[in-house]
Parts: structure tokens; sequence; C-alpha cells
């Protein structure tokens, strides 16, 4: 079989890569990570870093739809993982140009969020729709919960590093994200008499460490996001998948979040979810409790921070890590193979 792959995202990536462990006699050809083949383009090439690469990465992606296109006659099947903004024109091209290509979208556009009207878009062009959430049921007809990714990729358990107290620091994967909390998390850093683990992708060029962080003296650098996570007490962690991933590992953090006040004005009026942590989300579509307290903007401040490290229930915490797996119940990887393998 041969299989149109689109993957513009780091995540999108690693959740083929393990998807491909269970499609060994899969060929794939399109846009991913040149790491997983030989594609069209590289993941890299459409990463955007400000708003003349904006501009330029439009009319790249116009080019690269157009022979996405093309090169869906020669495949047997497509996959399409997140990024809405290029799949749902490439699917609706796709289907128009070959109307009886299966298509199956995998990492659903989080319509539960904002733009509904995705939904109907994705339920008119692709034929399977390959969900992470059960609650997505309440916004997609078609949709079929395959597991969740991170259960597949999750491999190391929690083991607190029995030494000494240690708390981990996750600021985020983007510069603006970084930039933003690394001054709050060098002050706390500084107010506890802990072990302090900063968390950078290794993704992160070493260049760009020292531009991007700042002081990190106080620090001790971990790459890999999962071990720094299993082996620290409680964490301080950026919004993103990242809150997730600890929520599953069962480390008691903190949701922390800033953002220049006018893109965080525009996020909350179109945002209309009491919370923005994957895990409070899935939870709070359960009927159960948040499992960890959320701050933002100037809420995100040393003294916030250590009240929330010094006052968390962690037992209340660990309990709502295990039923959050519960409801996930098991990684999607398999159950997407045999989608695509139509068994």
């Amino acid at each position: 079989m041969k299989l149109l792959v689109s993957a513009l995202e780091p995540s999108a990536n690693l959740h083929l890569e393990y998807l491909l462990k269970e499609l060994p006699d899969v060929q794939i050809a399109g846009i991913f990570d040149r790491r997983l083949g030989e594609p069209l383009y590289g993941m890299e090439e459409f990463s955007v870093m400000g708003i003349v690469d904006v501009l330029g990465k439009y009319f790249k992606g116009k080019e690269a739809l157009h022979e996405m296109v093309a090169l869906a006659d020669g495949c047997d099947k497509v996959l399409l993982i997140d990024a809405p903004a290029f799949n749902i024109p490439l699917a609706k091209a796709i289907k128009s140009r070959y109307p009886d290509k299966e298509i199956i979208y995998y990492i659903l556009p989080k319509v539960w969020a904002w733009k509904k009207r995705r939904a109907e878009l994705v339920e008119r062009y692709c034929d399977r729709l390959a969900s992470i959430f059960p609650f997505e049921r309440q916004f997609y007809s078609r949709c079929e919960y395959v597991g969740n990714p991170l259960l597949d990729e999750i491999h190391t358990e929690r083991h607190p590093y029995e030494e000494e107290e240690t708390v981990a620091f996750l600021p985020g994967s983007r510069k603006s994200e970084i930039t933003r909390l690394m001054p709050v998390f060098r002050e706390t850093a500084e107010k506890m008499d802990a072990r302090k683990i900063l968390v950078i992708p290794s993704f992160i060029d070493e260049e760009k460490i020292a531009a991007w962080y700042g002081d990190i003296g106080a620090f001790e650098v971990v790459r890999d996001t999962h071990e720094a996570v299993a082996q620290s007490h409680f964490a301080f962690v950026c919004s993103g998948t990242a809150t997730l991933e600890t929520a599953l590992i069962g480390t008691p953090f903190v949701l922390v979040y800033k953002a220049r006040p006018i893109e965080y004005r525009i996020g909350r009026f179109f945002v209309k979810l009491p919370y923005v942590g994957l895990a409070n989300i899935i939870l709070d579509f359960e009927g159960c409790a948040p499992l960890h307290p959320e701050l933002f903007q100037e809420e995100v401040s040393a003294d916030n921070l250590l009240r929330h490290y010094e006052t968390m229930d962690r037992s209340r915490f660990t309990a709502g890590s295990e039923t959050l797996r519960k409801i996930l119940g098991h990684g999607s990887a398999r159950n997407v193979a045999e989608m695509i393998l139509g068994t």
C-alpha cells in the first residue's frame, strides 16, 4: 500500500512515527519529517517564525497543495494529521479530483474550542475520522475514538528522585512562551530549596538556548521531557500538550501561560471553554473536577507559583490522574493502523 501523508508539525510527526511501527509494509509519500522517509517536502519547510515568513509559507503552501493533489493520484489512501488550515483545503481538493480516494483524518481539528464549522467541512471531505478524545463524539457525528497517542508514546512511569525534592520547569517550545516565562521561573527557582530541572526540548538548537532562555545557572538541564517529569515531585508547565503528558505521567503541576495582552484577549474571546489544560477539559466533559490549577497573565508570579507548590493536595491529584488514564483508555497507533489497512 502507498499512503499519502500530510504531517506538518513536530507533534504530528511524532504520532506518525509510532503509527508507522504498526504499518511496516506501507510506503509513505507527501509532507513529513525527513527522518521518516523521503518526503515531497520536509516538515521543517512549513515552520513559521514571523510575519514575513508567514507570507512566504502561504505561497509555498498553495504550491504544496497542488503538488500533493497530483501525488495523491498514485497513492491508495490519504492520511491527514492535525494542521486544519492546510489539511482541510487539501482534503477538499483531493476529494474534488478523486471522489473515490479514501481520506482519513487523524488528530481532528479542535472544534470544541473554536471554529466549529470545521467539523462540517471535515465530515464532508473525509471518509474516516480518527478521534483522540472521547468527548469529540459530541462535535463530530461520524468520528471514531481510536485512543490517545500519548499513551503509546509515554514509556516511563513516575519515579520521583529519592535523594532530594525535585521540581521541573517546562517553559514551552516556542520563543515567545519561553522568553515570557523564564524570568518568573528564575525568580521562583531562587526561592525554592529543591533540585530544579529545566526542560529544554531536544529539537531546540544549542545556539538558541542563550538567546531564548537567558541565565539558566540555577537549573539542571534535561532534554527528555518525559524523564524530567517522571523524576520530579512537582512541575510548572506551559500550556500545551506537555500539560496532558505531565497529567498522564502523574506528576502534580500548575499550568502557566503568558502572552501579549491583545493575543490573550482575542484567545479568550473566541475560546469559550472553562479550562485551557487538556486534562481539565477532558475531565470537565466527563463531569469530573479539574485536575490542576491554571494561572494566566499577571497571575503567573513567583509568589503564586510557590503558593500552589506548597498547598496542592497531591494525593487528590494522583487519584485524578488515574481517572484521566481510565477515560482515555489506550493508545491510538494500532487502531489507526487498522483503519488505514481497512481491517
